[in-house]
């Protein structure tokens, strides 16, 4: 029974570690797309972004000052107004 439990301890793990890995793929996935249709991109543009951005690597994490300079140009790019604009920057500033 001992023999049994460490082969299914090192299997379980590298199911796990193979679940977390796809994970962070498609939240990098996730980004990109919402940064590609942040700027209106189409086509061949899109998909040359597209690629651009999931190869690289991932940097530091943004401040809150870059933050909310990015937020801000995409708000503005939007053409975002009043309590629209107000919502739009408090969930845009709420994530990662």
């Amino acid at each position: 029974m001992k023999l049994l439990r460490a082969p299914l301890l090192v299997l379980g793990l590298l199911v796990c570690s193979q679940g977390f890995a796809a994970t962070a793929q498609q939240e990098k996935m996730s980004s990109c797309n919402k940064e590609a249709s942040a700027k209106t991109l189409k086509g061949d543009e899109r998909t040359a972004f597209m690629s651009t951005c999931l190869k690289a690597t991932p940097a530091a994490p943004m401040t809150q000052q870059e933050k909310m300079t990015m937020c801000n140009k995409v708000a503005g790019e939007k053409a975002l107004k009043g309590d629209e604009r107000q919502a739009f920057m408090s969930n845009c500033l709420k994530k990662k």
